[in-house]
Formats: C-alpha cells, structure tokens, sequence
C-alpha cells in the first residue's frame, strides 16, 4: 500500500530519485501563482536547493493548450537549465517565436518549442511536466515504488515492440484497431536521471503513437476527458468514431459537446494562425486536419492514482488505458491539441506480424506475466 508523503517529502522524492539533482546544476522551475502548482513549486525549489544546485522560480499566468507561453518566462531556456520542472495549472503554453521561425533538428524536422529542442534535440535538459497537479495528488502518487513500476514499463514496452497493431475493447463499448507497425512504444516511468529524458508527475504509463490515418472503430470514454480549458469526469459517455484515423463523430451528452467544442477550437485556431500569417497556409491545413487524429494510446500504471476527473493522474490510474485526439509523439501528424481521454477496465491485445498475440491487459486486469512485485 502507497502512504501519502508530505509536500516537503513528495519533493524530495522527485528531486533525489526522480530527477536525480546534482550539486552545481541549474534547474529551472516555471509555475503559476496559483495555491497548489506554487506550494509544489516551493517545495521542489527548496529541495533543489538542499542538493546544492542552483535553482530558479518563474511565474507566469495560467496557460491553456492554445495559449502562449509568456516570451520572458520561455527565454529562461537560454540558459540551458540542465533541469526542469513545468509545474502548471494547466499548460506551460505554447512558443510564440519557435512557431514563427521554427528550429531544426538534425534530421530537418522542425521543432516549434525551445523546451522540445532542448530535451528531445540536444538532450541536455532532462524534466517533469505535471499539467493540473495538486498538493493532494503530488503527496498521494510521487511516493510510489518506481523500481517496480520501471519493470512493468520495461516488461510492456517489450511486449508493444515490434508489434502490428494492438485492438481495445471495454465493457462500455469501445472496440477500435490500432496499427502501429514500425513504431517504439515510450515509457514515463519516473526515471528522468539522464538528459533528454523527461515525464509526468504522477508516473506510471506506456504509451505508442497510432500510425497517422489507420486507426477503425469506435472508443468510448466512460471515464473522463481532457479540454482545452481543464478536465472532467463523463457523466454521459462520450462515443467516438474513427475512420481512416480521425474522429468522423463525436456523440454523447454534456462531455461530448464539450470535446468536439475542444477539437473545433483546435481547428479554428490552426486557420487563425494562418490567416495572421504566422504559419504557412499548407501547415495549416495539416494542423487542422491531424486536431481529430489518433495521436496517442496509453496504459495507466500507477497503483497510487485515481480516477478524480484530473487526466494528469486519471490517466496513469490502474485499469484504464486512454487515448488522445491531436497530435502525436512521432512528430509525424502534429496539431495544436493534444485531448487524453480515459477508457474503463480495457482489455488490449497486441498482434504480431507472424500472426501471434499477446494479452497486456483484460478487463482492466493487468496479464500475469506483467511483474508483481
């Protein structure tokens, strides 16, 4: 059983164990002047601190997904923090000058935050992001074993390696087949000790990126959704229909009303963006078209979460897997939101090329070859 650890304990375990600080490091903390995210905040500078690094607290506003990050808050990064800690309300926002005049990766891809060429490009910055966190959250689920959950992401990473497509079902109605063929599943398993490593915290999920346009059938979310504007619990489930990889309906009560209205926002926004001439209108097309993409399938891992109507830890809860509209982590279907939506008790089965299967989850219930202990 996970006992809750105070805010001072809980920081010290994700500044010493997570993050691994180190004496002579920067770290950098961005937060909003908002009670939880900035006691937390306090908490992880103070421990900082104690290491003997040299640590730095920047506040700005409460930022949405579609919103931009403050330009004094995100020119932070020029110093090239060897640590950070996103310790938001709701987002970090987004990089007003990168989406503008993009940086390039050494593959040419282009990347439109300097947070993302820092820790996925340069891999000298190494991080925590926790959108939405509370005191009561952070003491709850920082605490847990993280040798153990590192075994079961590294054991169900295996099983997603190499695999063709993985097809969901749940008791609420969800039956959806997803292809992943080529792809590498990633892990937020609270080892963020190295440079371009990074995750959430709470911990606790693996996660694949569908393969653009390939994704059929139908996901319903009976736990609850992401919005661009904060997280709820579905009251009514919310049905989604995908076809060809994107979201053909969107039909249920309140939540589902909601959701499309998060989606349409993510459009509306890519045709703004082009229409202010800030980004080309061929780049708005695609931002616009992947807001109803599948970019995202995850498995929840961490046995301290709940399902509280926060997707920062509903979606690591046990017996749930989620799925995200918008963009991906493949950086090959990339739009302007990015919605996790939970699914109750999942059964996932992954399928291999040589017609072989394997159960990771069913009915909610982790497989036995999945580590106990």
């Amino acid at each position: 059983m996970n006992h809750p650890q105070t805010i001072s304990e809980a920081a010290h375990t994700v500044v010493r164990d997570v993050l691994a600080v180190r004496p002579g490091e920067q770290v950098l903390i961005l937060t909003n002047p908002e009670p939880d995210v900035e006691a937390i905040s306090r908490a992880l500078y103070e421990e900082s601190r104690k290491t003997g690094a040299e640590a730095t607290l920047v506040f700005q506003p409460v930022k949405t997904q579609l919103d931009y990050a403050n330009r004094a808050a995100l020119a932070a990064f020029g110093s090239e923090p060897d640590v950070c800690a996103s310790v938001s309300a709701n987002k970090m926002g987004k990089d007003r000058v990168c989406m503008e005049k993009p940086l390039t990766g050494a593959d040419g891809r282009k990347i439109d935050h300097i947070f993302h060429y820092l820790m996925d490009e340069k891999k000298n910055l190494r991080a925590i992001w926790t959108p939405g966190i509370t005191v009561d959250m952070f003491c709850r689920t920082a605490g847990i074993d993280y040798a153990l959950l590192q075994k079961r992401c590294q054991a169900i990473c295996r099983a997603l390696t190499g695999a063709s497509f993985i097809r969901v079902t749940s008791p609420g109605g969800t039956d959806i087949t997803v292809p992943v063929t080529g792809r590498k599943p990633f892990c937020d398993d609270g080892n963020f000790r190295t440079g371009g490593s990074g995750g959430n915290i709470p911990a606790g999920e693996v996660y694949i990126s569908p393969l653009p346009g390939k994704s059929e059938g139908v996901i319903v979310f009976d736990g609850s959704v992401s919005l661009t504007g904060g997280d709820r619990i579905t009251e009514t489930p919310v049905r989604v229909v995908y076809e060809n990889g994107f979201a053909a309906e969107i039909t249920g009560g309140t939540e589902a009303q909601l959701l499309r209205e998060a989606v349409e926002a993510g459009e509306k926004k890519a045709d703004e963006l082009a229409a202010e001439g800030k980004i080309p209108a061929e780049e708005a097309a695609q931002l616009r078209k992947n807001a109803r993409s599948l970019g995202e399938l995850g498995i929840g891992l961490n046995p301290a979460a709940e399902i509280r109507g926060n997707m920062l830890e509903d979606e690591k809860a046990f017996r749930t897997c989620h799925f995200a509209i918008g963009t991906n982590y493949d950086n090959d279907a990339d739009a302007l939101i990015h919605l996790d939506c939970l699914v109750r008790n999942p059964t996932i089965t992954v399928f291999y090329p040589d017609n072989t299967s394997c159960v990771i989850e069913e009915n909610g219930g982790l497989a036995d070859w999945v580590p106990a202990e």
